[in-house]
C-alpha cells in the first residue's frame, strides 16, 4: 500500500496567485524582498563639462580678441600717447601741466557743469517717466515708450539741429518769446544742458523700467492697504528697491554726457573760452595739431567714466550685479 505525504504545502502569497500577476506562481524569497533595487544613472548629457568644450574654448577666444582689438587696444595707445615723450617733454609733468592751461580748465568745468544738470534732471524726471510707464495705463503709453528710445536711434547731430529750430533766438519757435525774456539757450550753456540732457535721457529709464517690472506691486498695495500714503509707499518700498538701478542709470547718464560731441558741436560756439566743452577741446586741439594736448584730454575723460562704473560696481550689492 502506497504511503501518504502528510508534509505541509509551501506557502504561496495571495499576490502571487492573484490573476494578471506577472509574478504569479513564483515562490517568493527573503533576497528578493530585502533587496533594494538599483538605480539607474541618468544619462550624461552635455554640459558645463560635456563634449563641446573646444567650441566654448573657441568662442571665449573670439570674445576677447574682438573686445581686445575694439576697446582695450585703442585706448591703451590713448593711455600710451599721453604720457609719451613730444621732445624734450613728457611723462607725468609734461602731463599735468597740459592739463593746467586754463583753457583745459574751462573746457572741463564747462563740461562737468553740464553733466551735472544733465544727470540731476535724468534722476528727475527718468524716474518718472518710469513710474509712469510701468505703473500706469493710458492712451499713447507704447508711444511715449518709443519717444523715449528716440534719443538712442537719432544721431545726435539732429537733437542738435533740432534744438537749434526749437530754441534759436533768430530762427527757432520760440525765438520771439525769448528774446523779449532775453534769454539765450542756444550757443550758451543752457543749449550745451539741454543737448546733454535729450541725449542721455534713455539709459536712466531703461534701466529702472526692468526692475520696477520685476519687483510688481504687491508690496505697495500692502503698504497701501496698511494706511501708508502715495509718498510714504515711494519712499520705503519703491525707492530701496530700485535704488541701485537708478545709481546704476545716473552713472551711466554721466558717462554719456561728458562724452557728448555731436549735439553739443551744433548748439554752442565751440571756441576755446566760449563753449568749449572737454569733447570739444579733443577735436579742436588735434585739428591744430596738438595732439598731445588732445591726448591728455581724452584720457582724463576716459579716466573719469572708467572710475565712475568702477565704483559703483563695487559698492553695489552681490545680489544686484547680475
Amino acid at each position: 500500500m502506497a504511503e501518504t505525504d502528510l508534509s505541509p504545502a509551501p506557502r504561496t502569497s495571495t499576490a502571487d496567485t492573484a490573476p494578471g500577476n506577472a509574478s504569479a506562481g513564483r515562490p517568493t524569497t527573503a533576497t528578493a524582498a530585502t533587496t533594494p533595487p538599483r538605480r539607474r544613472r541618468a544619462p550624461r548629457t552635455p554640459g558645463r563639462h560635456g563634449g563641446n568644450r573646444p567650441l566654448r574654448v573657441i568662442l571665449r577666444l573670439a570674445v576677447i580678441v574682438y573686445l581686445f582689438f575694439l576697446v582695450v587696444w585703442p585706448v591703451s595707445l590713448v593711455v600710451l600717447r599721453t604720457f609719451a615723450p613730444v621732445g624734450d617733454t613728457g611723462g607725468w609733468d609734461a602731463f599735468v601741466t597740459r592739463i593746467s592751461d586754463p583753457a583745459f580748465l574751462y573746457a572741463f568745468g564747462l563740461t562737468f557743469t553740464a553733466a551735472l544738470w544733465a544727470v540731476g534732471l535724468n534722476a528727475v524726471f527718468g524716474l518718472g517717466i518710469s513710474l509712469l510707464l510701468v505703473r500706469y495705463s493710458f492712451p499713447g503709453r507704447r508711444l511715449l515708450s518709443a519717444l523715449v528710445d528716440l534719443p538712442m536711434s537719432v544721431s545726435p547731430v539732429v537733437v542738435g539741429l533740432a534744438l537749434v529750430l526749437a530754441y534759436s533766438s533768430n530762427q527757432g519757435r520760440f525765438g520771439p518769446l525769448l528774446q523779449s525774456l532775453d534769454w539765450q539757450i542756444v550757443f550758451s550753456t543752457p543749449g550745451i544742458v539741454l543737448a546733454t540732457t535729450f541725449v542721455s535721457l534713455p539709459l536712466v529709464i531703461r534701466e529702472i523700467v526692468p526692475v520696477l517690472e520685476e519687483i510688481g506691486t504687491e508690496q505697495e498695495l500692502a503698504a497701501r492697504s496698511l494706511g501708508a500714503g502715495a509718498v510714504q509707499t515711494f519712499r520705503r518700498i519703491t525707492l530701496p528697491a530700485i535704488k541701485w538701478a537708478l545709481v546704476y542709470g545716473v552713472v551711466l547718464s554721466l558717462a554719456r554726457a561728458l562724452g557728448e560731441f555731436g549735439a553739443v558741436k551744433i548748439v554752442s560756439q565751440g571756441a576755446s573760452f566760449n563753449g568749449e566743452t572737454a569733447t570739444l577741446l579733443v577735436a579742436n586741439r588735434y585739428g591744430n595739431f596738438d595732439e598731445a594736448s588732445a591726448y591728455a584730454a581724452a584720457f582724463l575723460l576716459v579716466l573719469t567714466a572708467i572710475t565712475a562704473l568702477v565704483v559703483v560696481t563695487i559698492l553695489r550689492p552681490k545680489e544686484h550685479r547680475s
